[in-house]
């Protein structure tokens, strides 16, 4: 019997963010006990021993944050500690890593050299490197951290800047009847994922038995461009284009498709395509 199809006893970190709510919601339809925490839950983090999976996506997930010091702590140091804490009670560990630490590579293969930007893409990076260091030996348990690439849809919106083209673009047409694209946006192409697909990964890799890093993307890049001309189309509103902001230049990335040739050893999956969901709007 594949071990998803029983109920499982799972916690997601971050279950009020983005990506975790998703989650949380996902697993819950399945008949899973799912449970959540969020940074200022408890005073001190510590695990449940009755858990079967912990999905870990609480982080700061900010591309613009500066402070390194916070950065290491709520984002490497946290999810060292957890990792630690999976082990000594032999508790299966699911990680978001990103895309990010590719930084401006042209490939994007999971052995490919990382060249972070910036302060959150290296945060990223370093755990990944603890992860690596951590697999090469024998574990009892399966670590699987899972580089995202681009990832949008549902309740993403209160993001803000940090909320995906495809939904500030939505948000720009429905409210402003004008969206709002950096000059060159042709240049500016990712692999855009749907987050329902990323909750079918994070199912079927349970059933995997295997620790490793993996790409999450569909394997296509798509033009800024391409997803303004489709919401100003699908929307009836005008389209904009204006300089990149100075504190954007030279810590973004231009071009991101993943290379999902691991991945697919181990999920079967038809990619929501970007099109498909705008037209769908």
């Amino acid at each position: 019997m594949k071990l998803w199809k029983r109920s499982m006893n799972i916690l997601i970190t971050g279950h009020r963010g983005f990506i975790g709510k998703n989650l949380w919601l996902y697993f819950k339809s399945k008949g899973h006990n799912v449970q959540g925490w969020e940074w200022g839950d408890t005073p001190e983090f510590l695990l449940p021993r009755d858990l079967d999976l912990v999905i870990h996506c609480g982080a700061i997930s900010s591309t613009t944050e500066y402070n390194a010091e916070k950065l290491m702590k709520k984002n490497y140091e946290f999810t060292t500690d957890l990792i630690v804490q999976c082990l000594e009670r032999n508790i299966d560990l699911q990680y978001a890593s990103s895309a990010s630490v590719y930084g401006d590579g042209k490939t994007f293969r999971e052995t490919d050299d990382c060249r972070p930007m910036n302060g959150y893409a290296w945060s990223k990076y370093l755990i990944d490197r603890f992860v690596l260091e951590s697999i090469s030996m024998p574990l009892p348990i399966n670590i699987q951290g899972f580089r995202y690439f681009n990832v949008y849809g549902n309740f993403e919106s209160h993001k803000g800047n940090q909320a995906s083209p495809i939904t500030k673009f939505k948000q720009q047409a429905i409210v402003d009847e004008s969206i709002m694209l950096f000059e060159d946006s042709e240049k500016y192409l990712r692999d855009f994922i749907f987050v329902d697909d990323i909750c079918k990964v994070h199912e079927q890799m349970i059933d995997a038995d295997v620790s490793g890093i993996f790409n999450v993307g569909t394997g296509r890049a798509v033009s800024f461009q391409t997803i303004g001309n489709l919401i100003s189309q699908k929307f009836d509103a005008t389209i904009k284009h204006i300089p990149m902001p100075a504190n954007l230049r030279g810590s973004y990335q231009e071009f991101t498709q993943a290379n999902i040739e691991k991945l697919s050893e181990y999920v079967d999956i038809k990619w929501t395509t970007v099109e498909d969901y705008i037209n769908g709007l």
